[in-house]
């Protein structure tokens, strides 16, 4: 059964009455002329369909952008009209439209007089300028909604269930246009052509981009996009790729080199995308990438040859396996969580997150699970000096503040916005973000709070029994309910956070694994199967959807190990290619047909400064010796920290790392005091290379050892002996210019 808007039929004409019979058809005809509008019983076989508010006047204001944040949906409106963002307040856009204004608005005798349709016809100045035709199928909705009388959905009326987007998709080909049907589907088994009235938007709009009216454009980049079709909160996406023209036979593909079902997934995406891998890269650049990724630090001049030499076949698998020992490797990856959990201290106190980065610290140590990782997280309860994890919630004090936090970092879900309005991206609304919130609605707190900027005294978190979180329109209590789940029930006594955790990593739940590996992926590779890793939603879909899923599931099966889950990573082919691209996947930057260079973390480059100077870094209020990795706040002093992108200390965790290169960055490794007083440092490694015995070859070598992981190529070697053989050359200083030129070259500053 369609659903269609049937235009209310117009009266027959009649013939010419006598004289003294008009004033009775005249009356007549007026009483039938009102009921043929505004009854929606049949007459003359035909069934007019009353417009109603939240079924046709809303999804009109959504896809002109009438009720955007940059106009009449922003927190005041605009020229004192206001409208909820995406129409998420259906009672507060009637109200004004309807009443608000003295009722000004609107006119239901004469529609056309409507401020409301004269503003968006352009007939009057309106600052978001003309956004309806006078002749055209949306005005007709929004005038008859004004003579009849402004009708609003009745519990009676048939709700919308979900949209649809049709045809199937399929490959485009370079610049090829296909449009596309938006389907609204409700409660009674109706169905509705909405395709005028949804709002879209292209994730990836440089390959394909989609028009106002549903058309998608598809541009001369290879790759894939999804299109979003909004209507009324729900949500459909589209999704299709762009091959690259020059197929590449099925027989290239089958002989590339397959360690595990990483590489089955990834050559099989690239296969549809005619998309060759780059080649594998050499053993020192396997273990400088190796050891980045695992502890965080280069490999020693003496391990670099060590391996270098070592002619075993199987030598990468087993240098990841003794990385995975490696004790720096929960202080790297206990850093990279700090980022995402660590409050500022001057607001929680010192002592509090000293606490918590040494909870976070001796986690990785013990390599425990990440489903119990999370459970201490989120069911943390006691003394905010004895348990660490408890200071997550000393720092976020009400339940809508924790919700925020561990819907992003531990279901990839950014529930934010759906704190004040329907997710403009997603399904989620105020309801929705409530009830998640009500799990911690019974954290209760005992002992000193806040203080800032000075919160150093001690207080315990615990569970406290009957609270409640409501609904901030209508005030209503709601239950703690999962995302787009139902109810769950809590026994009384019990911690409704336990029941929240066992719901997140059961099975029943998908995100929760996939959120975790696609963060390690990200780590690993640069950038995540799900960019930005924290954001899963349907509207930014994977890259690679089988591989996720497939990382997910042995993810499970491993019992959420995450050495497990570097292992397998790290011993697939994939991990082992190049950066260097080739002829089909130069514009490849999603579907890892090459490594993705990554610049250092500030930590890391700071101690790798170190270490190949072969001197000591001495931070304040630290012992001797502690290196970057090791600090437990932010706010500790470092110019080149600071310069290479750790987080703001005054910032809301979970806090993002800027990747990106700065003109600072260059100018700090070129110019900075302290870099300098490393490289000539007496007692440093270059002070010693140059006072020993040994010749330039071998001085040369353990440079290159030391800040490359490599031995120097013969051209290279070549041209820095001639360097030592010129004459009154100064030993010393031109070792410190050799190792200096390395700290500024791109190959010591990034991973390749």
């Amino acid at each position: 059964m369609f659903h269609p808007l049937v235009p209310t039929p117009k009266a027959k004409c009649s013939p010419p009455a006598k004289p003294q019979r008009r004033a009775f058809g005249i009356g007549v005809g007026l009483c039938l002329g009102w009921v043929l509008f505004f009854s929606p019983s049949k007459v003359w076989g035909t069934e007019p369909v009353p417009i109603k508010f939240e079924l046709d006047v809303q999804p009109i204001l959504t896809a002109r952008g009438c009720n955007s944040g940059p106009c009449h949906g922003k927190s005041r409106g605009q020229n004192g009209f206001a409208l909820s963002l995406l129409g998420f307040d259906a009672d507060m856009d009637f109200r004004s439209i309807v009443t608000d204004g003295r009722g000004r608005r609107v006119s239901p005798a004469s529609p056309a007089d409507s401020l409301f349709l004269q503003k968006a016809t352009g007939q009057l100045p309106h600052g978001g300028g003309k956004r309806l035709e006078p002749d055209s199928d949306d005005y007709a909705v929004l005038s008859r909604w004004i003579s009849n009388g402004f009708l609003r959905t009745s519990e009676n009326d048939p709700a919308l269930t979900k949209v649809t987007i049709s045809p199937e998709p399929k490959p485009l080909a370079p610049q090829e246009s296909r449009p596309l049907s938006v389907i609204a589907h409700y409660s009674d088994g109706s169905t509705r052509d909405v395709t005028t009235t949804s709002a879209y938007q292209s994730n990836e709009p440089a390959i394909i981009r989609v028009s106002s009216d549903g058309v998608v454009h598809a541009g001369n980049l290879p790759g894939e996009a999804t299109i979003m079709a909004r209507f009324m909160g729900n949500i459909a996406t589209w999704s299709s790729a762009i091959p690259r023209p020059v197929p590449v036979s099925p027989e290239t593909y089958s002989a590339l080199p397959r360690k595990n079902f990483i590489d089955d997934a990834i050559y099989e995406r690239l296969s549809q995308l005619n998309i060759l891998p780059s080649g594998t890269i050499s053993d020192s650049q396997f273990l400088r990438r190796a050891s980045i990724d695992v502890i965080g630090r280069l490999p020693t001049p003496e391990e670099a040859r060590a391996f270098l030499l070592d002619t075993s076949p199987d030598k990468r698998d087993r240098l990841v396996d003794q990385l995975l020992e490696r004790p720096e490797y929960a202080d790297n990856w206990a850093n990279k969580w700090a980022d995402l959990l660590r409050p500022n201290p001057y607001r929680v106190g010192i002592k509090a997150v000293l606490s918590l980065d040494g909870w976070i610290r001796d986690a990785f140590r013990k390599n425990l699970p990440y489903d119990q990782f999370v459970r201490g997280l989120l069911t943390a309860r006691g003394s905010t000096w004895k348990n660490g994890a408890v200071t997550i919630f000393r720092d976020r004090r009400e339940p809508d503040e924790i919700v925020t936090l561990a819907s992003q970092l531990f279901l990839g879900v950014r529930l934010e916005c759906a704190k004040c309005h329907q997710h403009p991206f997603e399904v989620y609304g105020q309801k929705d973000f409530y009830s998640f919130a009500a799990f911690f609605a019974n954290v209760g707190y005992k002992g000193t709070g806040l203080s800032p900027p000075i919160s150093g005294g001690e207080e315990v978190i615990l569970v406290r029994q009957g609270g409640i979180v409501k609904h901030p329109l209508t005030g209503k209590p709601l239950p703690p309910t999962t995302l787009r789940g139902s109810a769950v029930e809590i026994k009384e006594g019990d911690d409704p956070r336990d029941a929240l955790v066992d719901w997140m990593v059961s099975e029943n739940n998908p995100t929760f694994a996939k959120v975790a590996v696609n963060r390690i992926w990200a780590e690993l590779f640069g950038v995540g199967i799900v960019d930005p890793v924290d954001d899963l939603r349907a509207t930014n879909p994977p890259s690679n959807p089988e591989l996720l899923d497939r990382l997910a599931a042995h993810f499970r099966t491993v019992q959420f190990d995450q050495k497990e889950l570097l292992r397998t990573i790290m011993r697939s082919h994939a991990y082992s290619l190049s950066s260097e691209p080739n002829e089909t996947n130069r514009g490849d930057n999603r579907n890892y047909s090459r490594h993705y260079r990554q610049r250092l973390r500030a930590e890391v480059l700071a101690d790798a400064i170190t270490d190949i100077t072969q001197t000591n870094h001495t931070y304040s209020g630290m012992p001797v010796g502690t290196r970057a990795m090791q600090l437990w706040t932010h706010r500790t002093e470092s110019e080149l920290l600071d310069a290479f992108g750790r987080p703001d200390a005054n910032q809301d965790p979970p806090c993002e790392r800027l990747p990106d290169s700065t003109v600072v960055q260059s100018l700090h490794l070129m110019n900075a005091p302290a870099i300098a007083g490393k490289i000539t440092a007496e007692q440093g490694l270059c002070e010693r290379l140059a006072k020993s015995d040994s010749t330039p070859d071998k001085i040369i070598e353990e440079l290159y050892l030391a800040a490359f992981a490599r031995f120097p190529n013969p051209t290279e070697l070549a041209d820095l002996v001639a360097e030592f053989r010129k004459p009154n050359t100064d030993r010393k200083k031109l070792v410190e210019d050799i190792l200096w030129s390395m700290v500024n070259s791109p190959e010591f500053t990034h991973k390749d």
